[in-house]
């Protein structure tokens, strides 16, 4: 088998591991507050989450087949590869792609495991930029475009990470105000019965928003591969296959959950009510669609986190963990020098080994880090038996039916 080969392979399958990851990393920023108010059952709200993902990633591929021209550039304005990217079937676009979904899924499995909900979009966008400096050098990245719009690094990546979560909060903490002020006399069963109701449908749209906006990054990464190793030539068509590959990986992340992000989402910042529920949802669906419909790519984790947060601000008496707030700001800063950091040691292995066993190296280094991961993660599991556990830092072990060992 040759090299160019054992690259795509590699890269598609690492590909769909950062789908998965990003599935089950996210889920928190549509459910969280549904499973903590009640409005849902745990496994109902992943359920129906991925449902909606799945849905989702069948609506649009507008973007996928140019999303990584925001930040490297081995691209052209069509999607194709640049020419001089395709000796020996691609194998040098191939490495720094490989690498750098490396990054994104590390960052997403190592903040998961910290219960820390930070941007798959960042962790991604940072990995391929590490990946791409230390291959190409620092003209590799696309730092700002060429200065006609808000474009490239600065204006997709780093200026909506500062403004989302503000933007968000601020409508949140209104709308929170408001709704409290008008149903100021309203029974408070009557109150919180309501408004789940409501929640249901919230969460449901920024379920949706969310199958729709991340899973064209996948999609676009692995049509990417494809073209670059001539397995494909069309670039204004993603194939069928990789829709379903994508959408299923995205799907089956959401469905297990990442119940340790929905537990820190949903009780650790903010102990919230179902009308603050809705408030947070509503705010993080419309700031969502608002900037999709301008053209700002936001992530969903800061629109959500952003969200949640102002509810706080808007519910007189509310109390605010400002000390989680300010831990998973420091993730938010971290996301893409560390991955980036990631993705460019990658690089420097695959490329240092050379052809086949510097692929197949990275590959199972990825591999041992995600299991390592995981493993440690057993260690104190959360799932939904015990993600609504009284905030405490870290919740009870989720109960052991008897007759079983750990």
């Amino acid at each position: 088998m040759d090299t160019s080969l054992v690259a795509l392979i590699l890269v598609i399958l690492t590909a769909l591991a950062f789908d998965f990851t990003n599935g089950f990393h996210d889920t928190g920023n549509a459910m969280a507050t549904s499973i903590a108010t009640g409005a849902l059952r745990p496994k109902v709200a992943v359920i129906l989450s991925a449902v909606l993902n799945l849905v989702g990633a069948f609506l649009s591929v507008e973007v996928a087949l140019t999303v990584t021209n925001a930040v490297i550039k081995i691209q052209d304005k069509t999607g194709a590869p640049k020419a001089e990217y395709l000796a020996n079937g691609g194998q040098a676009l191939l490495l720094i792609v490989l690498a750098g979904l490396c990054g994104g899924v590390v960052w997403n499995l190592l903040t998961w495991l910290l219960g820390l909900p930070s941007s798959s979009s960042h962790a991604l966008f940072g990995g391929l930029i590490g990946a791409a400096i230390a291959g190409l050098g620092v003209s590799g990245v696309n730092w700002a475009g060429d200065g006609t719009k808000l474009d490239g690094v600065v204006g997709k990546v780093i200026l909506p990470a500062l403004m989302s979560p503000v933007i968000a909060g601020c409508v949140a903490a209104l709308g929170t105000w408001l709704i409290y002020r008008i149903t100021e006399g309203v029974a408070e069963r009557y109150k919180e019965s309501g408004f789940r109701w409501g929640q249901i449908g919230s969460a449901s749209l920024v379920s949706l928003a969310h199958g729709t906006n991340d899973a064209q990054k996948t999609m676009g990464v692995i049509t990417l591969a494809l073209l670059a190793s001539g397995h494909w030539t069309d670039t204004t068509n993603i194939p069928l296959w990789v829709k379903f590959a994508c959408a299923l990986a995205i799907a089956l992340g959401t469905y297990l959950g990442g119940w340790r992000i929905i537990r820190t989402l949903g009780k650790g910042l903010v102990e919230i009510s179902s009308p603050q529920g809705m408030a947070a949802e509503s705010s993080s669906a419309v700031t969502i669609l608002a900037s999709s419909h301008l053209g700002f790519a936001l992530s969903t984790t800061h629109v959500a986190t952003g969200s949640i947060l102002g509810t706080g601000i808007g519910k007189r008496g509310a109390e605010v963990r400002w000390g989680v707030a300010g831990r998973m700001a420091v993730a938010w800063l971290t996301t893409l020098p560390a991955a980036g950091l990631v993705g460019a040691v990658m690089w420097w292995i695959g490329h240092t080994l050379g052809g086949t066993l510097g692929m197949i190296a990275v590959f199972a280094i990825l591999a041992a880090l995600a299991g390592y991961m995981y493993l440690h993660s057993r260690r104190a599991p959360i799932d939904h038996n015990n993600v609504n556990d009284e905030w405490e830092g870290t919740p009870t072990e989720a109960p052991v039916p008897a007759g079983v060992n750990h």
